[in-house]
């Protein structure tokens, strides 16, 4: 059961990590709550708030997974290599497309609330 609860407290210190040291999480954590409090204002239906909750969280997972891909590939290769650019650069490609998806659905949720 210690081990157990221990995985909470690594998990939460990733998260914490994660939180104080990358922009992008900060960024991505801020368009979650625009869209969450901006699902209230639009009335979503809870069909609608799942399926942005869940592209919302999506978008943060893969930021956490990319941190941790980044970390990873700095310490096997310190020193500047393509592969080590083609692996961060694919790991940030994901969370962009993430991104874009969930923007495009919250999009197309507010154009048919108020269009």
């Amino acid at each position: 059961m210690k081990r157990f609860l221990k995985s909470f407290v690594y998990a939460f210190q990733g998260l914490e990590y994660t939180i104080r040291s990358q922009f992008n999480f900060k960024v991505h954590l801020l368009g979650f709550l625009f869209m969450t409090l901006s699902s209230y204002y639009f009335s979503f239906s809870k069909m609608e708030f799942i399926i942005c909750l869940i592209l919302g969280f999506l978008v943060l997972i893969f930021e956490l997974l990319n941190t941790s891909l980044e970390s990873m590939v700095d310490m096997v290769s310190p020193q500047s290599h393509i592969l080590a650019k083609r692996a961060k650069d694919c790991a940030a490609g994901a969370v962009l497309l993430s991104a874009i998806l969930s923007v495009i659905v919250w999009t197309i949720i507010i154009y048919n609330k108020i269009g």
